[in-house]
């Protein structure tokens, strides 16, 4: 499998660093591994805003004294090599892909704090399209597909969260197809070029995490044209 992509181009787009408030660590690494085991030529990249806000990871709870910075903490992950979202350029890539976590939900996105009236920010919104009306593929994990609800409902795109009810109406309601899947398997649009896995939105073990997500960076690639 090691080459057999090297000349594909891959945006990982992260939320920060941590399940709560950022981008779901597991989820992340898994994302950036199994791309590498192809291969592929990775460039992560993170909006440069405040976090919505900042939880303590041990017991769950927002700590109102504390600000963070999205892109710095995602650069924890990336181990530093990471760009401003604002500096991505969708024509020097292949395809993206979304990670996970309550970032995704909070700093990317504002599903975690208004539900079905939630909003998208702006620039996630035009790389989706930019990306999709290129007919370029995306990947999106974990709860990330409300996003691709959100942005592409009018092309009702099928997608996957796991088998959440409360978020599949939602998925539904926006015009996307919700297809129930277990944590190792992903649903596959090829019409739009969406592919999306459960991970961490179903209660399971990073092992099976990790073979959900491997079959969805590989699908990805192979839907580059």
């Amino acid at each position: 499998m090691m080459g057999q992509y090297s000349e594909k181009k891959i945006g990982v787009i992260l939320a920060g660093c941590g399940v709560y408030d950022g981008a779901e660590i597991h989820e992340a690494v898994l994302t950036l591994l199994h791309l590498d085991q192809t291969g592929a030529q990775v460039s992560c990249f993170a909006p440069n805003i405040a976090q919505h806000h900042v939880v303590n990871h041990i017991n769950g709870q927002e700590i109102v004294s504390e600000t963070r910075n999205v892109l710095t903490e995602a650069a924890r992950i990336a181990r530093g090599n990471i760009k401003n979202l604002s500096d991505i350029d969708t024509q020097s890539l292949d395809g993206i892909i979304f990670p996970g976590g309550f970032g995704a939900a909070k700093n990317l996105s504002s599903y975690a704090i208004y539900g079905d009236n939630f909003s998208v920010n702006e620039q996630i919104e035009n790389i989706i399209k930019t990306m999709h009306s290129e007919k370029k593929p995306i990947g999106f994990i974990c709860i990330t597909p409300v996003i691709a609800a959100k942005v592409l409902g009018n092309y009702h795109p099928s997608l996957t969260i796991g088998s959440d009810e409360g978020t599949a109406k939602t998925i539904e309601a926006l015009g996307g197809k919700h297809i129930i899947h277990q944590v190792e398997d992903i649903e596959v649009d090829p019409v739009n070029k969406i592919v999306s896995t459960p991970a961490y939105m179903i209660d399971t073990n990073i092992s099976k995490v990790s073979k959900g997500i491997e079959k969805l960076v590989l699908k990805v690639l192979e839907l580059i044209q």
